[in-house]
């Protein structure tokens, strides 16, 4: 008789496997328990067993394609005897049934991994007569008959599994193959992109087929190209992500600054983020440790104080570096800050002022944000950020009263691996302390 070869069920969250390889050919005999094939889910690689032996008698799946759970891969022609042993009992052919298609069977035996260690077929068959009793009950292979599986007309593999063991309200591109995340990494989408997506697949997983019509579809759309500097920035806050990245936050008077630009002359007026920008590095120069980078079990400290400033372009953002800014006064700075802005927007910023720096500050307040999550650049352990002011009432213990203050936000967001929240909020305290003193900038 003729027996399906199925894909596993090979974990409870497991809905489909890659195959890998294929240890067998068409008219090999294999031996219950002898494994066949290896396959790839989204958790490891397994070696999958044969259920009974028999004869391979037909090989309908591909090298390297995903096969949800319950697909037909191929045919094992086995003896009346071995089929009953493993649980395989053929139901009564229909009357018309004369040709030598596969007997459809009441129960279907499948393949174990070897993740657990066991080649044994359950025996799925109906209550053994005479006894009333369903002798196969609680076998690990037992499977529904309302789920076997018929081979097409075109001997290609159609899953008719429903109902598999996934988690509660997993929905779009929760679990993904091996196949169809490869094909993602080469359009540079992950996992939430596509979100949105209904799979059609067993478990409600999304098909590399599902994919492709969502691509399709998307051409449908406006669109509009995206710059080089778009693309750049994506890449680079990709690889950002991949860290575990963490922000704090700290309120912070900005009343002394203000004066002291008051009284500053205008060619030599620095914006708010040029203050924050010498805090910074003068609070860096003196921990130089929060500003190193993790590598191995070791933490390397920066060489030098290199501070960037993030200026916003057309479609992107760069970077300008100022070098070795905790030996620089603000005075000193001001000119040199000013230059960097206008040949950044014009895209033309001199060698020395490209490059990696060790920290970024970004004045997201100029666009009304009052606090942000920024993410620091991959080469960078920490990016100081800027909420807009706002008046604010202070209690003053020595007036006794609320008095109008102009507070801002300052976040700092930080590679947590080599930064923890405390390191994080003392370096926010010490900028703090030196903006209240302003003229020792």
């Amino acid at each position: 008789m003729r027996i399906p070869i199925l894909m596993p069920q090979l974990g409870e969250s497991i809905a489909e496997a890659t195959l890998l390889r294929m240890d067998v050919v068409s008219g090999d005999s294999v031996q219950t328990d002898q494994e066949i094939m290896e396959v790839e889910t989204q958790k490891a690689t397994m070696s999958v067993t044969i259920p009974c032996s028999g004869v391979v008698e037909e090989l309908t799946c591909e090298i390297g394609v995903s096969y949800p759970v319950g697909s037909v891969l191929g045919y094992l022609t086995v003896s009346e005897e071995e089929a009953a042993r493993a649980g395989m009992v053929p139901e009564p052919s229909p009357p018309d049934t004369e040709s030598g298609d596969a007997l459809p069977l009441s129960r279907h035996g499948t393949a174990a991994s070897a993740a657990n260690g066991s080649g044994t077929c359950s025996n799925g068959s109906a209550p053994t007569a005479g006894n009333g009793e369903d002798d196969t009950a609680g076998l690990h292979f037992r499977v529904d008959s309302s789920i076997a599986m018929t081979p097409s007309a075109a001997g290609g593999v159609h899953p008719t599994l429903t109902g598999l063991p996934v988690p509660v309200n997993a929905g779009g591109a929760h679990y993904i193959s091996p196949r169809l995340r490869a094909r993602m990494v080469e359009m540079g989408l992950n996992a939430a992109d596509l979100s949105a997506v209904a799979g059609s697949g067993s478990g409600g997983r999304v098909t590399v087929e599902d994919f492709e019509a969502f691509m399709a579809q998307l051409d449908k759309h406006h669109t509009t190209p995206a710059s080089p500097m778009r693309i750049a920035v994506a890449d680079s806050m990709r690889r950002s992500w991949t860290r575990p990245l963490a922000t704090v936050g700290i309120r912070v008077d900005l009343d002394p600054m203000l004066a002291h630009r008051r009284q500053t002359p205008a060619d030599l007026k620095a914006g708010p983020a040029l203050y924050f920008l010498r805090a910074l590095a003068i609070a860096l120069s003196e921990n130089t440790a929060v500003a190193g980078r993790l590598v191995g079990n070791r933490i390397i400290h920066p060489s030098a104080i290199d501070l960037g400033f993030a200026v916003e372009v057309e479609a992107g953002v760069l970077v300008p570096v100022i070098r070795d800014a905790n030996t620089r006064t603000l005075a000193d700075m001001v000119p040199l800050y000013n230059d960097l802005v206008q040949r950044a927007r014009a895209r033309k910023l001199p060698p020395e002022a490209r490059g990696p720096g060790i920290a970024t500050i970004t004045n997201f307040g100029t666009f009304g944000i009052l606090w942000a999550t920024p993410i620091p650049l991959p080469e960078q352990t920490l990016l100081m950020g800027l909420g807009a002011g706002e008046k604010s009432p202070v209690w003053d213990p020595v007036t006794q009263s609320f008095q109008p203050r102009t507070q801002a936000d300052l976040t700092l967001s930080f590679d947590h691996r080599v930064l923890d929240g405390g390191g994080a909020g003392r370096l926010l305290s010490r900028v703090t302390e030196l903006m209240s003193r302003p003229e020792t900038l």
